[in-house]
């Protein structure tokens, strides 16, 4: 119920979609539970751990990135709780030193950053070559505008200033930022939100959407 409700209802969403993305990439067997054992996985801008908690325990060795030093801290205590072994880091990706991950996830966080092509570089050092990469960012359209920053503000379903238009970027456009980063982003989904259906993986990408990004062998 609190400033991160938004974040809590998307994730199960962004889930569904990194579970078939793995799936697909590596040809898991999708009645496995730890698809991800054996392989590494990054996430950047990872808050208070909310993917990587489901990234653990789909038996990935994962490392949770954030700037705020606050958030690392809340993550790491909820994952000592959970009996879960996540390496968190505070600071700025490329400070830190770390190696290559077989995935590199990277969710609502883009639309934050105002150098957008140095940190698609940043996940592009950090992708393992034939990896996968997990993108997800509001669009940049009229409708994203009045329901994610007007409308979602004005409700107080997200904090005011929370999100500025200016800074979304269009599926396009994020497909090129990876291709300048020798990576190639593959069609990208919606996340919609129907009365009957809720938050869902939908054609309509004029509020949000979610991409693989994969990185050649």
């Amino acid at each position: 119920a609190g400033s991160s409700a938004m974040l809590h209802r998307l994730n199960p969403v962004r889930l569904a979609f990194i579970r078939e993305a793995i799936d697909l990439h590596w040809g898991a067997d999708i009645e496995s539970v730890r698809p991800l054992a054996g392989k590494s996985a990054l996430d950047v801008g990872c808050g208070a751990g909310l993917l990587c908690e489901p990234l653990a325990r789909l038996g990935a060795e994962v490392t949770g990135v954030d700037a705020a030093a606050e958030n690392i801290a809340v993550a790491a205590a909820h994952a000592a709780g959970s009996g879960l072994a996540i390496d968190y880091r505070a600071g700025e990706l490329g400070t830190l030193g770390l190696g290559q991950f077989d995935l590199v996830t990277c969710l609502e966080v883009i639309e934050h950053v105002s150098d957008k092509q140095s940190l698609m570089d940043e996940l592009a050092r950090h992708l393992a070559p034939g990896g996968l990469m997990v993108l997800s960012t509001p669009n940049r359209t009229a409708r994203s505008r009045l329901l994610l920053v007007q409308g979602a503000e004005t409700l107080g379903m997200v904090p005011k200033g929370t999100h500025h238009w200016d800074d979304f970027i269009a599926p396009d456009d994020l497909a090129v930022l990876a291709a300048n980063a020798g990576l190639q982003m593959h069609s990208p989904r919606g996340i919609a939100f129907t009365p009957m259906q809720g938050l869902h993986v939908s054609d309509d990408m004029s509020l949000n959407y979610i991409a693989a990004v994969t990185r050649p062998a």
